[in-house]
């Protein structure tokens, strides 16, 4: 399938002149330059978004009305205004109410004669089993490449929903060697603002700038985002308490900096505002696709997360027999293995159970975990065994100068079965077995999705005891770069994935250079896993197509189909 142009928002009406009740003259001057977006559907509402650009130097209330029309009749269903100012970043946010369960709707806003693009929106089935298309995508770098991703989500013909596991935004400058500056130069994609961002106004303006994606704004136009946050809407390797890219010498309190990303947030994202008193952190929620499909969105940073290990930190050496130091790999395993270590607390753990278990009792066959970071357990490979010290020897010599140290140790320390990725559920092996004992507590085997690593995954999770206890299906970058693409730019090639396939029983496929989206297909027998490529982040025209195509029959049996 050949996806040549933008401009996928003609496809929706978008920008098309519908007729609005004009509003607030003084304001006529603003202009709907972030496009539109809904979220969070229900069976009976839909959340429904936009921001307002005033005119230069207008800095007082903006009145803006916003109107529903079910299917492609002009009948108005419901209709409103909404008052937005600096306060709130002149966004706004409806959360639409009185719709009917299982419709398509159209939505719009106006100021004056200024009228928003048409965007779309699907509310929940309420009952039966009508498959379900959910878009999986995660890791979007502006930098990193063109969003053509988004493209090709905006052009799948059935599609109910946009499920975003995280790392809408990402935190870092312009700086020439700041992360996906590479690209992010030669395409004239240059973060806004070109520092790292750290206050309200900067999280802001980079949430503006994303925003301003002809691409991403033709998904949003197309389909309800059910999202969550992963780290890099705060800072990179985000906890409770602090975040691996926060300096609080000289970036202040992190719970400060927290406050301000998490308040642009809401601003700008399509998500229900939270309900009052609760925590603004706890975005954990259910949706429910008819008598087919819960969706559980968890939340695995600012929540519960313990702060995580770092080998360069935390695995310390001690006196051998001789006298020399040696690696003191006891003491990292009992830190690793801590009980205390997790992502998830008991209060949303006991949620999931209760949520898990309530599905599964109303008949639905499908539970479904809108999960961050790689479930499966994954030991970095041991190169040694697959290769012959010849064949290790030329690759090496491959490695340019500045990656040799780094990758000798990798090397060095993969070798003693230690994770891949002290970040993912691996990093919290405790946490990871209560979480298969709240599966097991529900006796549900549930689909867990996985973003954040940018490499396609398909792996069967099982518990300490070998038990399964769910199927993750990992879903590729936007556009951010993965260990792949650096491994593979500095010595031709290295096969990753493949790699970790052979060194570990859980990883049925794994690339981990691929970018694109998962589409995942859930009927009432089997749900199918479209791993779904992009052929380049840096021209238009492109080409879409599946890399890999898995199902799930609802006995459970995993296998790869043909493409």
């Amino acid at each position: 399938m050949t996806m040549n142009r933008r401009g996928l928002l003609g496809l929706f009406g978008a920008g098309a002149a519908v007729s609005a009740t004009p509003t607030m003259a003084e304001a006529a001057s603003v202009a709907f330059v972030h496009g539109v977006a809904s979220g969070d559907p229900a069976t009976d509402r839909v959340i429904l978004w936009t921001r307002v650009t005033p005119g230069e130097g207008f800095n007082g209330p903006v009145s803006v009305t916003w109107r529903v029309l079910e299917g492609e009749g002009d009948r108005v269903v419901i209709s409103g205004r909404f008052e937005t100012g600096p306060e709130r970043d002149y966004t706004v946010k409806i959360d639409a109410a009185g719709l009917r369960p299982g419709r398509d709707y159209r939505y719009d806003f106006a100021v004056g004669e200024a009228r928003s693009p048409v965007g779309r929106a699907r509310t929940l089935a309420a009952e039966g089993v009508a498959p379900v298309n959910l878009a999986v995508v995660s890791c979007q770098l502006y930098p990193g490449g063109l969003f053509n991703v988004y493209e090709a989500v905006a052009a799948l013909p059935s599609l109910n929903a946009v499920v975003h596991l995280g790392d809408y935004i990402y935190e870092y400058g312009a700086e020439a060697d700041a992360y996906g500056m590479v690209s992010g130069a030669a395409l004239n994609r240059i973060p806004e603002p070109r520092h790292e961002i750290v206050t309200l106004a900067d999280y802001r303006t980079r949430h503006a700038q994303y925003k301003t994606d002809a691409d991403l704004q033709a998904a949003h136009a197309r389909a309800p985002f059910i999202c969550v946050w992963d780290d890099h809407e705060t800072a990179n390797d985000a906890w409770l308490h602090g975040a691996e890219n926060h300096q609080p010498e000289s970036e202040g309190d992190f719970a400060v900096r927290k406050a301000a990303a998490l308040k642009a947030y809401y601003e700008w994202m399509p998500i229900r505002e939270a309900a009052p008193g609760a925590l603004k952190e706890a975005i954990h929620r259910s949706f429910h696709f008819g008598d087919l499909v819960s969706l559980m969105m968890v939340e695995t940073r600012l929540t519960g997360r313990t702060e995580p290990l770092d080998y360069a930190k935390d695995l310390t050496a001690k006196d051998g027999p001789d006298g020399e130091p040696v690696l003191d790999l006891d003491a990292f395993r009992a830190r690793l293995n801590d009980p205390a270590r997790d992502l998830m607390g008991p209060e949303q753990r006991d949620w999931l159970t209760r949520e898990l278990s309530a599905s599964k009792a109303a008949g639905r066959p499908w539970q479904v975990l809108g999960n961050q970071v790689v479930t499966a357990r994954v030991v970095g490979p041991d190169v040694s065994r697959t290769m012959t010290p010849e064949q290790i020897e030329g690759l090496m010599a491959r490695v340019p100068e500045a990656f040799r140290e780094q990758f000798e140790q990798a090397l060095f320390l993969f070798k003693m079965g230690l994770p891949f990725n002290l970040d993912a559920w691996d990093g919290y092996p405790a946490g990871r077995e209560r979480l298969y004992a709240a599966f097991a507590e529900a006796e549900v085997q549930p689909i867990v999705l996985a973003g954040d690593s940018h490499a396609f995954w398909v792996n069967e999770l099982k518990d300490a005891s070998g038990a399964r206890r769910a199927v993750e299906f990992g879903t590729s970058a936007v556009s951010s770069p993965s260990i792949g693409d650096a491994i593979g730019d500095a010595i031709g090639g290295f096969p990753l994935g493949e790699a970790l396939m052979q060194a570990n029983d859980e990883v049925v496929f794994c690339d981990q250079s691929a970018k694109g989206f998962i589409l995942l297909t859930l009927s009432a027998d089997k749900a199918e896993a479209a791993l779904m490529q992009v052929s380049t982040l840096f021209a238009k025209p492109f080409e879409v197509s599946p890399l890999k195509r898995f199902s799930l029959l609802r006995t459970g049996g995993l296998r790869e189909e043909d493409l």
